[in-house]
C-alpha cells in the first residue's frame, strides 16, 4: 500500500509542518481564522474576539483554520523533491 504525505501551510506566515497544527494554530505566528457564524465576517487571530467587529453577535466564532492545500495535480509535494 502506497502512503501519501500531506503538508499543512499556514496562509498567514507560511509556516509548513507535516503534521495537522495543535488546535488550528500555526506554531509560528500563533494565529487563525475565525468566521463569525451570524454575518461570516473573517478575523485573523489567537482567539476569537468576545463579539464580531461587523455584526455585533457575541461568542458566535468558527474555527475555519488557516491551511492550503500543498500539491498539484492531486500528488502530494514533498519538500525533498526537486
Amino acid at each position: 500500500m502506497e502512503s501519501t504525505m500531506s503538508i499543512w501551510v499556514c496562509t498567514n506566515c507560511g509556516y509548513s509542518s507535516f503534521t495537522r497544527f495543535e488546535g488550528d494554530i500555526c506554531p509560528k505566528c500563533h494565529l487563525t481564522f475565525w468566521k463569525c457564524t451570524d454575518c461570516a465576517f473573517t478575523v485573523i487571530a489567537t482567539r476569537p474576539p468576545v463579539s464580531c467587529p461587523e455584526c455585533g453577535m457575541k461568542f458566535r466564532f468558527a474555527n475555519i483554520n488557516c491551511y492550503i492545500p500543498e500539491w498539484e495535480d492531486n500528488e502530494p509535494v514533498s519538500p525533498f523533491s526537486q
